[in-house]
């Protein structure tokens, strides 16, 4: 099969060479628009729950909400791991089901079983609610409000911070597509707050909870069906949702003797801010910090390009003295320095290839025939991550870098045997000399058997990898298709590619008059062959000496520090402070 493709390739030579344009050509063009990330998606498939019990504790929450919860959950189809957090007013359970289960299938499973866990609540705790679906690499971008007292005309506050970034910036940063959820923290959130006199109750004879069921029921519309009068239809509406303070202070909270007692005869009523819980801060002054969080399977680069532009539109809308800043953190940075580097070592890892071949070869025509087999099979494999839609990320490339020096390989073994038979046959008698194709055709079919069989015993050495399970075998995984796509597009090129460009490049060079071979390989050679009589005279020692070697280098592996994943510095520092129970944010 690999004969016969080596000769379809030499006779439909200029097919195979338009091809190989082609695809330097369009791959260069996918490999710009493939999404990029740190890292593969290690999102497993998790469904988390949130239900608010406002004044409870964290003990009662736990016994009351989270354990509930828990119990109707646990058992589902597929779910593996359920892990849950209760602290005061609020409970937190992650359901996580097995890799590969359908994240909607997720979720539609849990929603079910909330329908029964939901009657064994409290009756004053609410409703269980799914989180947005979002990706495990946390937050992709901070982003910070605040005012600048030099051109706050209006007089804006803390409140009117909050309010703008709760109503205005994060609806329009959530339809964004790709964005999960934002979540503001600091500023002051904005209430209407009804203050109620004990006094004046008392003299009006009226309770705190008549008070409260007013207050509850004051913003609500209802309905009085429809009128017909003449063959017209009227509908009936009682007008009750507020508009503003007035409406509140006037509402009714009883009568008495005929007499209606409003809201106001009893309670002064304000807006005001919330008790703070939380707060935040930017370059030691106060704001509103919007964290971002994104979607599964999203481009964080594209996705903080997206949302830098909303957030320009935005800033051009709002009320002078608001300063929007987007570059307090943002992920996208450290994704373009990890990918850079990687990058880099990619570049530079081609340029030695290329001078280390070029100072054996000697021939700047064999260099490029070898070094052409590199950008090809990188290409090839670039289309391979576009089939089958597997984002750019240190761990793909990190497998091509491991690579880039065997790309070369079968290439160079090719090559180089093309080269020396043009060039024995060059020095037969013009009479003895065989057609140049026949040649190439034959010089490559000679390596075939152990080109193909090395790339086999280099592609064994990666297959563990997919046989691994969890987060690791999620992580590792793309380096493995990476390194060993790229092995065998290297392969493809050298069974392809390379005879024809021997053909075009050598069959008529100059060099094959040449006998000589570089000074570099003579002078190697020589160095080898007395380091090969020193071995051959001691073979006892050098057997003995290889022994030590391994196991001393065995008895040092246990005393290695191990570790996961190596330590990622991007570039920001996190303080985390614990006080007591209690203790003023002031």
């Amino acid at each position: 099969m690999f004969d016969k493709l080596i000769k379809i390739a030499l006779q439909k030579r200029l097919v195979v060479l338009v091809t190989a344009i082609l695809l330097l050509i369009f791959g260069t063009y996918i490999t710009l628009d493939l999404p990029v990330d740190v890292f593969p998606d290690l999102t497993a498939p998790t469904v988390t729950v949130l239900t608010e019990a406002h004044g409870m504790a964290s003990e009662e929450v736990e016994m009351l909400v989270t354990f509930p919860i828990e119990t109707a959950v646990n058992g589902a189809t597929d779910v593996r791991r359920v892990r849950s957090s209760s602290a005061a007013g609020i409970s937190i359970v992650w359901v996580e089901f097995d890799w590969g289960t359908d994240i909607y299938t997720a979720r539609q499973i849990v929603n079910e079983k909330l329908q029964t866990a939901s009657t064994a609540l409290p009756e004053d705790v609410d409703k269980p609610v799914l989180a947005p679906i979002s990706s495990i690499m946390g937050e992709i971008m901070l982003i910070s409000l605040s005012i600048d007292e030099s051109k706050n005309t209006e007089n804006l506050t803390e409140m009117d911070l909050r309010t703008i970034a709760d109503f205005d910036i994060r609806r329009r940063l959530l339809s964004i597509n790709g964005v999960s959820q934002i979540i503001p923290l600091g500023g002051a959130v904005k209430q209407y707050q009804v203050l109620v006199s004990p006094e004046k109750l008392t003299s009006y004879n009226l309770t705190l909870n008549e008070v409260l069921h007013a207050a509850e029921e004051l913003n609500e519309n209802s309905s009085g069906g429809a009128y017909m009068d003449s063959g017209s239809e009227y509908l009936i509406r009682g007008i009750g949702r507020v508009q503003n303070l007035e409406d509140i202070t006037n509402s009714v909270v009883a009568i008495k003797d005929g007499v209606p007692i409003l809201l106001k005869d009893v309670a002064q009523v304000k807006i005001g801010p919330a008790t703070k819980i939380g707060d935040g801060s930017a370059n030691a002054k106060p704001a509103v910090i919007l964290t971002v969080q994104k979607q599964p399977q999203t481009n964080t680069i594209e996705l903080t390009e997206k949302i830098e532009t909303a957030l320009s539109d935005i800033q051009a809308s709002l009320p002078p003295g608001i300063v929007i800043n987007s570059n307090i953190f943002k992920q996208s940075d450290f994704i373009q320095t990890a990918i850079s580097n990687v990058i880099d070592a990619l570049r530079d890892g081609a340029i030695l290839v290329t001078i280390v071949i070029f100072l054996f070869l000697w021939n700047i025509r064999t260099t490029f025939i070898s070094v052409l087999a590199i950008p090809i099979s990188i290409i090839i494999t670039i289309f391979v991550f576009q089939l089958f839609d597997i984002m750019i990320n240190t761990m793909t490339l990190g497998g091509i870098a491991i690579a880039i020096g065997a790309l070369v390989d079968d290439a160079i073994i090719d090559v180089e045997n093309v080269f020396r038979r043009l060039k024995l046959n060059r020095q037969l008698p013009k009479d003895e000399r065989e057609n140049s194709i026949t040649v190439i055709y034959e010089a490559s079919r000679e390596i075939r058997a152990p080109m193909v069989n090395a790339t086999l015993i280099i592609v064994v050495v990666f297959l563990p990898l997919f046989f691994l399970s969890g987060v690791e075998g999620r992580l590792l995984r793309p380096m493995g298709y990476a390194y060993i796509t790229s092995i065998f597009a290297s392969l493809l090129v050298a069974l392809t590619v390379t005879p024809v460009l021997s053909y075009y490049l050598l069959s008529k060079s100059k060099s094959m008059n040449e006998e000589k071979e570089s000074w570099i390989v003579r002078k190697l050679k020589h160095q080898y062959e007395k380091t090969l009589h020193f071995t051959l005279k001691h073979p006892k020692t050098i057997a003995v000496s290889s022994i030590a070697a391994l196991v001393i280098t065995i008895f040092i592996i246990p005393f290695l520090g191990r570790s996961f994943l190596p330590e990622f510095n991007e570039g920001s520092l996190t303080l985390s402070i614990v006080t007591l129970p209690g203790t003023s944010l002031d």
